[in-house]
């Protein structure tokens, strides 16, 4: 099995741990005494006496596991995504001595496209909260991809390249993770001269403060994605071209002595800038097939992978992603994924089983055999906000591969993008030091109680468990929320028009639940929220938006549903005679302009809301992005690929990823998808009866519009009208007195 690192980190590390107290309780809080115990297993015991809280552990993230134990269990506080900080602790309580032990070695942390859907334009407050947050959690083995495009911009030129060409390369700074796995390349850049550099600092810091805590980052390591500059050079069979999402990019053949020495200079540069922890993220094939399809073929990029991570670090650990083999499971069958993965040494690899809460590939290999793995749930891709999930049987799936007869070495958070679904990644990461059975039982009246405080109003716990019943309890078909997200956040289009059926079914789908039961939640914490209106301006805020968003998403699909079956076949001819009909002028048709207000009033209704809250506004996104720039050529790059990527993702009309991440954000929401559904309500009329010309239109009018957005932003919001709470009830009242959405 590979040493992964989980071993007691070195003597010394209290200090660090009495700096992350400070920071979270503030630097008057009361006397902490943390205590290293080295020991067979990974523990932590937490005691409270006289005013003095002791902390005794095994390694560094253990005790502030430990700390955060005490402070959940015993203080009813927590330091989650939307924590105000410090906490509001004026004293520990006394407590028995309370010991715990690691359930799993490690806790993985983040996706490579979380630092494009997330944090790209992060600074060091920001990463500073982050890895405290890591370590209170638990999380042992980090990726930490900051400061990766210094790393290249330095081997690229060491290998030949001038500054310039290694910059334009790597691409822009809000794509680098599809860099770093080789899915494209001299996309929406260039690099701006002055980030690698910020970034290369910025890098060091979080891996400093990260290793303090005693945790083992991953490092990005080589995948075969050569400059194009480079692959002229290699004529023939050396190079070979793919394709991603209609992004081609160069890959180097694993036979030419250059993949080895290539993996090998990125490597050494990495270590000299950013040092090593000896683990290399590496994913060669993330949903693009090999270049060759011979079953020999992977093992040989294996190979040639390994050789250039051990020329350069003799310990290197190769960490894979499980992606390709759910993702591409028809090209990835069984006997495939088992000669690519006998072709690397147990002791070389860990695997990551990416989305485990939904497409397990444990279970399909035997637990991996005798390979290191660890289990990781994904849920959001490209951080969209509609709130969905299945936590009793996410649970009962880690349950499962805990009993697996090759257990997992961790459990991991890999989603695509955090802040979003706080209740299903608390649960995951939970299970590293816990086990729960039920949900329901074991699990939620805890994570209410810390979440909103000790003496907090009953209404809370009634309503999440009536989240628990519906947005949380997603059928098993589901491949969420890949394919089953709201219609809103979508390009638009006619296409529905020629099947209203197939519609109605998808939008049927989405309502697995007794509507009653969801509005019946939303009311228990609105009115929770009317009688202690201060925990509003916490974590109970956002999770009023996030249950608005469950409920308006389900009232526009009905809405969209409404208006397509009315138009679908021609439009009704009469109030008397509503059967379809040609030539129908349907904005004479009763109730037509009504309906189509109605649709648009939800998309203004939800933006009112979002702007309450300004963790969903538009805005901040930019406005980070655009704090790094220093001269106006990386202003543009800058802001180009904040808005790109929310929107047309790679170019306008296309049609590969057009909002691919959906933010239901102000702002986003009441400018850009709202005017867009305007123009699909103009051509209507035309598309009851002239369903390609009306298409036709749209689309000339939509990629209109997307380049008005790609070049100047979406207006600032006016200052919200009123408080989340106000809208929340407004909206209850408005939306929530229906049998159906």
């Amino acid at each position: 099995m590979v040493d992964t690192g989980s071993e007691p980190s070195t003597p010394g590390w209290s200090a660090a741990v009495s700096g992350l107290a400070s920071r979270i309780l503030g630097p008057e809080h009361r006397a902490i005494a943390f205590r290293e115990q080295a020991g067979p297993e990974r523990f932590f015991e937490y005691r409270a006496e006289g005013g003095e809280l002791t902390v005794t552990a095994s390694d560094a993230v253990a005790a502030a596991v430990g700390l955060h134990a005490y402070l959940r269990e015993v203080c009813a506080v927590t330091v989650d995504w939307d924590a105000h900080l410090p906490l509001p602790v004026a004293e520990f309580a006394d407590a028995p001595t309370t010991r715990r032990t690691a359930e799993v070695d490690q806790a993985y942390y983040l996706n490579f496209c979380t630092t494009g859907y997330t944090s790209p334009y992060w600074g060091w407050d920001e990463w500073e909260r982050e890895v405290d947050w890591m370590a209170l959690h638990g999380i042992t083995t980090p990726l930490t991809a900051v400061g990766h495009e210094a790393v290249l911009r330095d081997a690229y030129t060491q290998l030949g390249l001038s500054d310039e060409q290694a910059r334009a390369f790597i691409g822009g700074p809000g794509y680098l993770p599809w860099h770093y796995m080789g899915n494209l390349d001299n996309f929406a850049g260039p690099l701006p001269a002055s980030w690698a550099d910020s970034h290369l600092e910025l890098g060091r810091r979080i891996l400093n403060r990260q290793r303090e805590l005693g945790m083992t980052p991953v490092l990005p390591g080589f995948t075969g994605h050569l400059p194009p500059e480079i692959a002229r050079e290699r004529p023939g069979e050396r190079t070979r071209t793919r394709s991603w999402q209609k992004l081609v990019t160069h890959v180097l053949d694993p036979a030419d002595p250059l993949y080895a020495e290539i993996g090998a200079q990125i490597t050494r540069s990495q270590i000299e800038l950013l040092g090593t922890d000896h683990l290399y993220a590496i994913d060669p094939f993330i949903e693009m097939v090999p270049v060759d399809a011979d079953i020999t073929f992977p093992g040989a990029i294996a190979d040639a992978t390994i050789e250039g991570l051990v020329r350069a670090d003799p310990e290197a650990v190769w960490v894979l992603q499980s992606w390709p083999f759910s993702y591409q499971r028809s090209f990835w069958s069984d006997e495939r994924v088992a000669a690519f993965l006998d072709a690397i040494p147990a002791e070389r690899l860990l695997l990551l089983d990416l989305f485990g809460e939904r497409e397990p590939q444990w279970s399909r290999f035997d637990s991996f055999g005798d390979k290191s793995w660890i289990w990781c749930a994904l849920l959001n891709f490209g951080g969209r906000t509609d709130p969905m999930a299945n936590l009793q049987r996410t649970l009962d799936g880690i349950n499962a591969a805990k009993a697996a007869r090759n257990r997992p070495a961790g459990i991991g958070l890999a989603m695509e993008a955090t802040r979003n679904n706080p209740a299903f990644f608390d649960l995951v990461i939970d299970q590293v030091w816990q086990r729960n059975e039920g949900v329901a039982r074991d699990w939620l009246p805890g994570f209410v109680q810390r979440r909103y405080g000790r003496g907090h109003d009953p209404a809370l716990l009634e309503g999440w468990r009536g989240l628990l019943a519906t947005i949380h309890s997603v059928p098993g078909n589901f491949r969420y929320p890949a394919d089953e997200y709201g219609v809103l956040g979508h390009r638009p289009h006619y296409q529905d028009l020629a099947d209203p059926e197939d519609l109605r079914a998808r939008v049927s789908a989405r309502l697995w639940y007794d509507w009653p039961d969801l509005i019946a939640a939303w009311e228990q914490l609105v009115g929770a929220a009317e009688r202690t209106p201060e925990l509003a301006e916490g974590a109970l805020g956002r999770d009023l938006a996030d249950v608005a968003m469950a409920v308006m998403l389900r009232v526009f699909d009905q809405r969209y549903l409404n208006l397509v079956e009315r138009v679908g076949a021609g439009g009704p001819r009469s109030a008397a005679d509503p059967r379809p009909g040609e030539g129908a002028d349907l904005t004479e048709a009763p109730g037509f302009k009504e309906e189509l207000n109605g649709l648009l009033a939800v998309v203004e209704d939800l933006d009112s809301l979002l702007a309450t809250r300004p963790e969903y506004h538009y805005q901040r996104w930019e406005d980070q992005a655009v704090a790094w720039a220093q001269t106006p050529e990386e202003r543009r790059v800058l802001v180009d690929n904040a808005r790109r990527i929310l929107t047309v993702w790679t170019t306008i009309g296309d049609g590969e990823l057009d909002d691919y991440a959906s933010r239901l954000w102000a702002g986003l929401v009441g400018d850009y998808y709202r005017s867009r559904w305007e123009l699909w309500g103009q051509g209507l009329e035309r598309a009851a009866t002239d369903r390609a010309g009306a298409s036709d239109e749209l689309e000339r009018s939509l990629v209109e519009r997307e380049e008005a957005f790609l070049a100047n932003g979406v207006p600032r919001p006016p200052q919200a009208d009123g408080d989340v709470v106000t809208r929340s009830r407004a909206l209850l009242d408005r939306y929530g007195r229906t049998e159906h959405p």
